[in-house]
């Protein structure tokens, strides 16, 4: 796991039923067990918080000003830049990041005491936690997050690809609006023509700057206030160098008489350096002045000019602006300028340019076609891998007679429409389940069950957890609808998934959590709260009465504790 992130802390305050609870999370499997209500979901509640999720105030407890959540992050060198590059701050390989609602519902996001936008903490989340609840399983069953696992486990050869087609498209679709705005000017081409050369001969004329107007305006204020701008200028100056009382002497007498017996108290040692500073300090501002005022002089020629030259550039704005003004207007009209060469050319070329371009069309979307082709040869190829090797997981998971199906299905690339072309490829991704092996193929939305879809999707994480390096994997409900043999097997997949990723998971089966490496068990006070002193990391024989509880829904069950005894046994029997 050294080239992966991993969640080392979680800070929790005012959260729910949380009152206070601080959790120290270790590399492998970890599960949060307790009673209903004990808050085990405020934890993952916090989670979602930490990773940018939307904030509400009513999290907030009962009674509290605001919530905190903070979640402190282990971040491998490989990965510190990619992190970075979303604005996050990491130091010395660790990364803290919090989250505070106010109960007004106001939201601040930080990372490693940096405020930074809480878009910026869920863009990183993808690459350090990936998140999965009932929710997520049934945003499992809609095409386009089938496409993206798929896409996903196709790995960086397909995503270069993807990038590849991308860049077609935006030069396929730039260069058809290109030639829907030259055929709809066609017909007005003479006076558009008349108009644009008109312009560039007024913009060649005048060459304009980017910021000039602003430069100008502030050049002609300074020369309009010449005399009150020298009284200032003299005024100060005098103050700084009047030999009985300026500024200057009278920090040139301080410095004197501090530098006599500076060398018998550090503290006269540092006031004399602060006053040196200051002297010297006033000394060049003195300097600077005297160069000020000798250089200030009326300019009646120089004003005449720029008061000209920003009535032209205004008039420019006016007569060929938009609704714009000032230096913005102007940075638009030079773009248009910059640009106008092609404009005009395109306009001149006529029919014969506009063929031109549609011949260039036709090549890009033939070079369109080869990259969605490609795309589509690498999802199938893909496909076949990912089936395989999800069905084996499943097998594994007490579902032995069912296979999983990923199936592409593509546009008519013989005849190929406008709206087959999507930002990401020319395919729909659809994943399906057979039962037994005669058994028909079923949309997952359709043919599996709550417990059946869990397994599903834990499988699909096994998998992709070899392509899609995410540190931490954390499940909430992962075994609903499952019980039994197919809960031992749950776990021991989770297990399997923790030797190549931090899994985190909050479970009611004793199944499931005694295959845990950590184990957090969380409780309620009476009045219903739940603080730092609640969630307690149980070892040894607290670990078997808590899977006793679960089993039997009390911990004095000796039957239960033997059951507990033995299941907690099932992990070093699979060594």
């Amino acid at each position: 796991m050294s080239d992966r992130s991993f969640l080392e802390e979680i800070n929790i305050r005012s959260i729910g039923v949380i009152e206070q609870s601080t959790l120290e999370i270790s590399p492998g499997l970890t599960v949060l067990t307790g009673e209903t209500g004990a808050g085990k979901t405020m934890i993952l509640t916090a989670l979602n918080l930490i990773l940018g999720g939307k904030s509400d105030s009513a999290l907030v407890r009962t009674g509290s000003e605001r919530l905190v959540a903070s979640g402190r992050f282990s971040i491998p060198n490989n990965l510190i830049t990619l992190f970075e590059g979303s604005g996050l701050h990491v130091e010395d390989g660790e990364l803290i990041l919090t989250r505070t609602v106010n109960s007004d519902g106001k939201s601040k996001a930080t990372s490693n005491s940096i405020s930074v936008p809480a878009s910026a903490l869920a863009s990183a989340s993808e690459n350090l936690v990936e998140v999965h609840a009932q929710a997520a399983n049934l945003n499992m069953t809609k095409a386009a997050k089938q496409r993206d696992l798929l896409d996903r486990f196709a790995g960086s050869d397909f995503r270069q690809a993807l990038v590849q087609y991308q860049e077609q498209l935006n030069n396929y679709q730039d260069l058809k609006a290109r030639i829907a705005s030259m055929r709809k000017s066609i017909d007005s081409r003479d006076s558009e023509l008349k108009e644009l050369k008109e312009f560039v001969a007024v913009m060649t004329k005048l060459k304009v700057q980017h910021n000039e107007l602003a430069e100008i305006s502030a050049e002609i204020e300074r020369l309009s206030n010449v005399e009150e701008l020298r009284i200032s200028a003299q005024y100060a100056n005098s103050a700084l160098e009047d030999e009985e009382s300026g500024s200057l002497t009278t920090l040139g007498v301080v410095r004197k008489s501090l530098d006599a017996t500076r060398s018998k108290d550090p503290k006269i040692e540092l006031l004399y350096q602060k006053v040196s500073e200051a002297f010297f300090l006033v000394d060049d501002a003195k300097s600077e002045l005297a160069s000020y005022l000798s250089n200030l002089e009326a300019d009646p020629l120089r004003l005449d000019y720029l008061n000209s030259r920003k009535a032209e550039i205004n008039l420019l704005i006016k007569k060929y602006g938009d609704s714009s003004s000032g230096n913005e207007a102007l940075t638009v009209l030079i773009e248009r300028f910059d640009n106008s060469t092609n404009a005009i050319s395109d306009l001149e070329g006529g029919d014969v340019r506009l063929k031109e371009l549609e011949n260039e069309l036709t090549q890009i979307k033939q070079r369109l076609v080869k990259d969605a082709k490609t795309l589509t040869k690498m999802r199938q190829e893909s496909a076949v891998k990912i089936s395989a090797q999800v069905t084996t997981e499943i097998q594994q998971l007490s579902m032995p007679h069912t296979s999983f199906h990923v199936l592409v299905e593509s546009a008519d690339y013989s005849a190929l429409k406008e709206s087959d072309f999507t930002v990401l490829g020319c395919d729909e991704v659809t994943m399906l389940i057979q039962s037994h092996k005669d058994g028909p193929l079923v949309a997952l939305s359709k043919g599996a069950s709550g417990g059946e879809m869990s397994r599903v999707m834990l499988a699909l994480e096994v998998v992709l957890a070899a392509t899609h390096p995410v540190g931490t994997y954390v499940f909430d409900e992962v075994d609903a609808g499952v019980g039994g043999k197919a809960a031992i097997e749950v776990g021991r997949r989770l297990h399997a998934l923790s030797k190549h990723a931090q899994v985190i998971v909050v479970t009611h089966l004793p199944q499931v959590a005694a295959w845990a490496d950590s184990h957090f068990v969380v409780t309620k006070n009476s009045d219903g709260s739940v603080t730092e002193s609640n969630v307690t990391k149980v070892r040894d024989g607290e670990r078997v009465e808590e899977i006793a509880r679960m089993l039997a829904g009390m911990e004095s069950s000796t039957s239960a504790r033997e059951h507990a005894t033995e299941l907690l046994e099932l992990p070093l029997s699979s060594l």
